[in-house]
């Protein structure tokens, strides 16, 4: 039996671990690698249905709120 790990599943782990520490103790080159596995993240699930129906999600909401404050 082979186990494979899908990468944005570990990463989306890794991810949350990272932003529960507290935010004192992060330096800047842990939060810049912190946005770079956050990037890397988004572009892995961004071709996915799931990625797809975020995307249409917060497009939406986008819409909404920018029709809702204009004249």
């Amino acid at each position: 039996m082979i186990l494979t790990i899908n990468v944005a599943v570990l990463l989306a782990f890794i991810i949350i671990v990272r932003l529960r520490r507290r935010t004192e103790a992060r330096s800047r080159v842990d939060e810049k690698l912190t946005v770079l596995i956050v990037l890397v993240f988004g572009l892995l699930i961004a071709p996915t249905s799931f990625g797809q129906g975020v995307l249409n999600v917060v497009g939406q909401l986008a819409e909404s709120i920018s029709q809702s404050g204009g004249p």
